[in-house]
């Protein structure tokens, strides 16, 4: 995870965690004005509109004082939906069995874009098996990882 990143889900999840819900993950897309941060927030019961205007409106507050971002961003605070994004090991073992998507920094057997059902995850390493063959991947080259939804 980015050091931007690190910084926000500290500063962030005791404000999260204080309205019921669990901080599930941070983006931050740079994009000059047009950036957005983006905070995932879950809870087993679900997360309604009215959550997220909570949490938006909560950690706004915490974003103005602390000041993290230097650059002019917008907020979004949403569930991870079906197709949630994935950040952590912990995260990946939840959905063992399961197939995801990962984007990669650097190439694993020749791709940066792989897809395949997660097979084990040991301190930050992920077994993914694609097209039957099993690949360890550190979590620090992946970019960007989802659950591919079943439908």
């Amino acid at each position: 995870m980015a050091t931007l990143e690190s910084k926000l889900e500290q500063m962030l999840i005791a404000p999260v965690e204080a309205l019921g819900h669990s901080l599930w993950g941070i983006e931050f897309v740079h994009a000059g004005k047009h950036s957005v941060l983006r905070v995932y927030i879950d809870n087993e019961n679900g997360i309604f509109i009215e959550d997220c205007a909570d949490v938006s409106r909560q950690i706004s507050a915490v974003l103005d004082v602390e000041d993290p971002i230097s650059t002019e961003y917008t907020l979004e605070v949403s569930s991870p939906g079906v197709d949630r994004p994935l950040f952590t090991a912990a995260q990946y073992a939840q959905y063992i069995g399961e197939t995801v998507k990962v984007q990669l920094t650097m190439p694993v057997a020749g791709s940066r874009n792989l897809k395949g059902t997660v097979t084990g995850v040991e301190g930050q390493m992920l077994t993914l098996t694609v097209d039957g063959n099993e690949l360890i991947i550190a979590l620090d080259n992946i970019r960007k990882g989802n659950l591919i939804a079943k439908f």
